[in-house]
């Protein structure tokens, strides 16, 4: 069995917020067009990955729960979709451009973890959110994963 992985996926509170995954409790996770974050979709994520669900473009931006993946790659229906703001037309059924995985639900925090919390502790210094910020997927290493549980934990 391969060895778990941890991610941290944006998303925009007022596109998709952790209450609409917990009403939908699983959801594709579409609309990335992003190629570093697609890549880490196609070649790296797999089920049973967590992932911190982190809303962007809000005022703080935080890590609001955690979700898991729960379907592996495949093609974004959005790309194919005229009507989507995702659709693209370079891209074809025979060789898509953009995937998507599935996540489902597993727990909000009581108390969302900042971004400048987040900062504020050296041991999170190289997380690739900082490094790689305009990467709406980005990868968490364990021990990374860990100390931000217990971030939560202390709340």
């Amino acid at each position: 069995m391969a060895e778990k992985n941890y991610w941290l996926c944006k998303s925009e509170p007022d596109n998709y917020s952790i209450d609409d995954l917990k009403r939908d409790q699983r959801t594709p996770w579409d609309g990335v067009r992003n190629y570093g974050a697609r890549n880490y979709m196609r070649d790296h994520m797999q089920v049973g990955d967590l992932c911190f669900f982190y809303h962007s473009n809000q005022n703080p931006p935080s890590i609001v729960g955690i979700m898991e993946v729960c379907r592996e790659a495949y093609p974004d229906a959005l790309q194919f979709d005229p009507e989507s703001k995702y659709f693209d037309e370079k891209s074809s059924e025979s060789d898509p451009r953009w995937i998507n995985v599935d996540v489902q639900f597993i727990e909000k925090f009581t108390t969302p973890i900042t971004r400048d919390q987040l900062k504020a502790e050296e041991s999170l210094e190289a997380m690739e959110l900082f490094r790689l910020g305009r990467y709406s997927i980005t990868r968490v290493r364990a021990e990374e994963w860990e100390h931000i549980l217990t971030l939560n934990n202390g709340q």
